[in-house]
């Protein structure tokens, strides 16, 4: 029978969290009780309080102090205890309820587990934005549609739905064979989509599994966090424009961590500048005042783009040095001299040869690190050549 780890504040909700164990029983689950609480809880769990304070090196007395304190501490303890808890087989799924104190608190463990693990959030939080409780993980939010206080006709029927579509997550595990092509993890925007296309398109002809990840943000981190958890074998980071978003302060940034995984994972990787030519923003209106002068592209009504300048070229160029300066393993830059977007090709918008050229040469300067290669190429970044050329170079390196 599966077992469904459920997390939950007994000290002020013991009967909503009461009624949900009786819902997963009656769905064939077995519960393993999880108290995020602070004070004595109302129905008795099979983890304690205490035991999640103690993961974090706190006692619950004394996160009795403050509520903040108490937060903090009792979501770093689910972190680095729910993953082990998984480990030991002791739950299949997790299931939680809460308003913005309870769901900050179960996704932080949640996010803490593998992907494919069901994890199930039932939140007051769900319907706006989730992005700071799902982070790079696969929690899927479920609106409470009222408070998470007391049963009544709509949270009974909440609850009823959300301990069934665990039930059935919990029914119908993944196969778990695996494939044995190797995963090859690619960076893609708009502007540079024929290149990305064209390069996955060679690497699944030659025995490759290609996962794209669109560069706006949340798919650099999961890319990452991929990385990180040892599923990608190997990188065509072609796409880096995130860091554009981090260094001007545009809406699309991955974090000032973009860039890191592959290099100290020590796995393969080819890397570029595309769409480094572009920071994000919205629609017009939502542009900072402080760059009104800038130049600028509606490449929507929602989404407008800004030509990053000489300066700021510079400057990205040391970063993506300094970034695969930590490369622990074999790695290859690729420069393309006729335009890094498709923006940025002769006769459009955002070309501008001197602001490429002071970005190659800042990050031709920058690298130190003699496990990398830079290479200039006389191409255009969506032109085929070059995407072939980055597809040799991958496959060289992971043989």
């Amino acid at each position: 029978m599966p077992t469904v780890a459920i997390i939950g504040t007994l000290d002020t909700k013991g009967e909503e969290f009461g009624y949900l164990a009786d819902l997963c029983s009656e769905r064939d689950l077995d519960v393993l009780m999880i108290d995020v609480g602070v004070f004595d809880p109302e129905i008795t769990p099979d983890i304690s309080h205490d035991e999640v304070a103690s993961a974090a090196g706190e006692t619950i007395e004394r996160l009795r102090e403050d509520r903040g304190t108490a937060m903090a501490a009792l979501s770093k303890g689910l972190e680095l205890l729910l993953p082990e808890l998984y480990a030991q087989k002791r739950f299949d799924g997790v299931l939680s309820l809460g308003g913005s104190g309870g769901t900050a608190l179960a996704t932080s463990g949640m996010r803490a587990l593998p992907l494919g693990v069901p994890k199930l959030m039932v939140s007051t939080m769900a319907a706006g934005d989730v992005s700071d409780y799902v982070g790079t993980s696969d929690i899927l939010m479920m609106p409470s549609i009222v408070d998470v206080a007391g049963l009544n006709a709509i949270s009974r029927t909440v609850f009823a739905r959300a301990t069934s579509a665990m039930a059935g997550m919990l029914s119908h595990p993944l196969d778990a064979e695996e494939s044995e092509r190797p995963l090859v993890a690619a960076t893609m925007f708009g502007v540079t989509t024929p290149c990305v296309d064209k390069a996955a398109s060679l690497l699944e002809e030659a025995g490759y599994d290609v996962l794209v990840f669109h560069a706006t943000g949340a798919g650099g981190k999961t890319m990452e966090r991929l990385i990180r958890d040892g599923y990608i074998s190997a990188v065509a980071d072609l796409t880096t424009t995130e860091w554009c978003d981090e260094l001007v302060g545009g809406v699309l940034s991955a974090g000032p961590h973009r860039l890191e995984a592959a290099a100290r994972a020590g796995i393969p990787q080819v890397v570029s500048v595309g769409a480094l030519d572009m920071v994000n923003f919205g629609a017009p209106r939502t542009v900072p005042e402080r760059f009104s002068s800038r130049h600028f592209y509606p490449h929507n009504p929602q989404v407008t783009l800004m030509r990053t300048t000489v300066e700021e070229n510079r400057s990205l160029g040391l970063i993506l040095a300094q970034k695969l300066n930590e490369a622990t393993a074999p790695a290859v830059v690729l420069l393309p001299e006729r335009g890094v977007s498709a923006l940025d090709a002769e006769g459009a918008p955002f070309r501008d040869p001197q602001a490429d050229e002071v970005l190659f040469a800042s990050l031709e300067e920058g690298l130190t690190n003699e496990l990398v290669t830079l290479h200039r190429v006389d191409a255009h970044i969506n032109d085929p050549g070059f995407a072939s050329r980055a597809v040799r170079e991958l496959i060289n390196l992971m043989k």
